[in-house]
């Protein structure tokens, strides 16, 4: 009998438990056992293994730390106490730990192992030295060669050493998913899709206890715990990834189906990574709680190097400056480490653009001039491979779209602080700058439109750039913004083309009914805003009476079409209609003001559980609920009405 105790009921148990992976059970179990008899080599032993199963490393370290101290002869207890401080990333310490093991027989596991700690630390010359001292033949060698190349970002050179090491071994989920994480960076989203469709089949047939997907059909199911087995399947990593290609892809619904795919767990057990995706997915949703976590994991060891700036970049997408610029001067620590000098120029220019937009502006531009020469020399460089048909084109190109990807933001925020003034026409000049890299680009051309459109004068040259959107989603115009359509329509209106305005809200109204068919709880609102937006067109040209007729029946029925976005474009025609029959700049017949009051009192009946504003998620000082609802502005608004007709 291994564990010396009066019962020995008590060894067949916690063996059952361990087989059984319930390592928490067995965890409780041995500490009840060590109470009694804390030296018992055995039952020690199977508490650091049980931690570790359970990835829970610190603790694991501390139990293999105790059993070097009590036989200080056994190397294997001091290769498995160094693995578990590199686990817990206690890099130091580990690497103290290896230069104990002195016994010939451990030294390539040492080397290995060694290489892993240098690796973790971020010292590649180090790791590749000692990689290059092990084995030639041996697997790992490859693959943790191929792991070196990937850090230093040869993702092509790197997807050659994982599928060369594939060909070599039986099946490995995460030697699978190195492959697909090596396609990700080189941006084939497809065949990384494959390779993590063979981790997830893979894991499913092996473990079919994992639940995979359970959450997203709405099963309830218990926690899988963070076991050796889940980590082996490679399945928490798979998804995770899947997500991160979806949320590229901008196909945010898939991206959340694939964090809630994977297996269950609690929130308490989640990975870093989990934890970050989680955060950025769902941070149109619960913004508070986004920013609740990615400060969370910022105080963490390791976090996902995206966590920093990616907390950043969001304070400045809610505005919230002066946090970005507390969390930028409190973490000077981390920023050359985890933000690049360009990502943090950008965020520096950001922040100034609240108290001084002149300076922002010309610190945008500095950034937008390296990147445009650097843009013009890949230009280049493309060019001439083109020409040779050489083997390189493929990275220039890659090359190009990543610098591309880096400037467009750039551009828009410089853009962003003339947009402001209403200085459209230095927009469109800041705009015609940038035309020889930006033509093809779908986010410019959209800007490009929308700056057209907002002076009067341009509205046909504003049709040219809304039409080819439209037109690459004609199949299914619910995917383009409600808000292009709406300006498509009205700048078909302004410049006499009817027809093509009609055509277009005719197949329009169409698809909502095919989708209302399919899916009758789905709320839509695209044909309702553009309705609301040429009503608004209408009511700012003078013709209040045919221009809120279109606004109120654009609502219709109510329980479907009233919502936050759609009020607030309907309550800013009925605000100008008081404001000009209040001065007496108009005359409207009774009838239409009774059609108006009858509106609003629908509205006040559908309104009320409707917010009329989205507060932002860390204020402070929040309104009071019952003066944000529709029903509450529709009452107001009814009121002045009612005071006007009886005035």
């Amino acid at each position: 009998m291994l564990i010396h105790v009066k019962d020995g009921e008590y060894t067949k148990t916690i063996y059952s438990l361990i087989r059984d992976q319930r390592y928490a059970d067995a965890v409780q179990l041995l500490n009840n056992i060590l109470e009694t008899h804390e030296n018992s080599r055995a039952a020690l032993s199977l508490l650091a293994n049980c931690y570790f199963y359970s990835q829970d490393f610190i603790n694991a370290a501390n139990c293999y730390e105790q059993l070097t101290i009590l036989f200080p002869s056994e190397e294997d207890y001091k290769i498995y106490y160094a693995q578990s401080l590199y686990q817990a990333c206690l890099y130091d310490e580990a690497m103290k730990v290896t230069s104990q093991i002195t016994e010939p027989d451990f030294q390539e596991k040492v080397t290995k192992l060694k290489a892993a700690i240098k690796y973790g630390e971020g010292d590649l010359m180090a790791a590749k030295s000692l990689v290059d001292s092990c084995p030639v033949d041996d697997i790992d060698t490859e693959i943790n060669r191929g792991c070196i190349l990937y850090k230093e970002e040869r993702y092509e050179e790197a997807l050659q050493k994982f599928m060369g090491a594939q060909q070599r071994t039986a099946y490995c989920p995460h030697l699978s998913y190195n492959v697909a994480l090596c396609h990700y960076r080189l941006k084939e989203y497809n065949q990384a899709l494959n390779h993590i469709a063979a981790i997830e089949e893979y894991g499913i047939s092996e473990h079919p206890e994992m639940s995979v997907g359970m959450n997203t059909e709405g099963i309830e199911v218990r926690s899988v715990g963070n076991t050796l087995a889940l980590h082996e399947t490679a399945l928490i990593e798979a998804f995770n990834l899947k997500a991160a290609i979806y949320y590229q892809k901008k196909n945010f619904d898939e991206a959340k189906d694939a964090l809630t795919d994977m297996p269950p767990r609690s929130e308490e057990e989640l990975d870093a990574v989990t934890l970050h995706n989680q955060a950025l997915i769902n941070v149109d949703v619960n913004p508070s709680e986004c920013f609740e976590k990615l400060q969370f994991l910022l105080h963490q060891n390791p976090f996902p190097p995206e966590t920093f700036g990616n907390l950043l970049l969001l304070y400045c997408k809610y505005e919230y400056y002066d946090l970005a610029a507390d969390v930028l001067a409190e973490n000077a620590h981390l920023t050359h480490k985890y933000l690049t000098p360009d990502l943090y120029d950008f965020l520096d220019a950001l922040i100034t653009q609240q108290t001084s937009p002149e300076e922002a502006y010309l610190k945008f531009d500095e950034i937008a001039s390296k990147l445009s020469e650097t843009l013009r020399k890949l230009t280049k460089q493309v060019d001439e491979a083109r020409q040779k048909h050489d083997d390189s084109l493929k990275k220039y190109l890659r090359d190009y779209e990543n610098v591309l990807e880096r400037y467009i933001p750039v551009l828009m925020a410089q853009a962003k602080i003339y947009w402001d003034m209403e200085n459209y026409a230095q927009v469109e000049k800041i705009f015609k700058k940038s035309v020889e890299f930006c033509e093809d680009n779908e986010i410019w051309k959209l800007n490009v439109a929308h700056v057209l459109f907002m002076q009067e004068n341009k509205l046909k040259e504003a049709t040219r750039f809304y039409e080819p959107i439209v037109k690459k989603n004609y199949d299914n115009m619910l995917n383009v913004s409600a808000i292009v359509l709406a300006n498509l329509c009205v700048a078909y209106i302004m410049t006499a083309q009817n027809e093509e305005a009609e055509e277009l809200m005719k197949k329009l109204e169409k698809e909502e009914e095919q989708l209302a068919y399919e899916d009758s709880d789905k709320k839509v609102f695209h044909l309702c805003i553009v309705n609301l937006v040429i009503g608004t067109l209408y009511c700012a040209k003078g013709n209040y009476e045919f221009g809120i007729s279109r606004v109120m029946r654009s609502l219709e029925p109510f329980n479907k079409k009233l919502g936050t976005d759609t009020w607030y474009h309907a309550k800013r025609c009925f605000l100008s209609l008081i404001e000009v029959i209040a001065k007496n700049i108009i005359l409207v017949r009774d009838s239409v003001i009774q059609e108006c009051i009858v509106f609003l009192e629908q509205c006040e009946v559908f309104g009320r559980s409707i917010r009329t504003v989205n507060e932002q998620p860390l204020e402070q000082l929040q309104m009071h609920i019952g003066k944000t609802t529709v029903a509450y502005e529709a009452r107001m608004l009814k009121s002045l009405l009612m005071k006007i007709r009886d005035a």
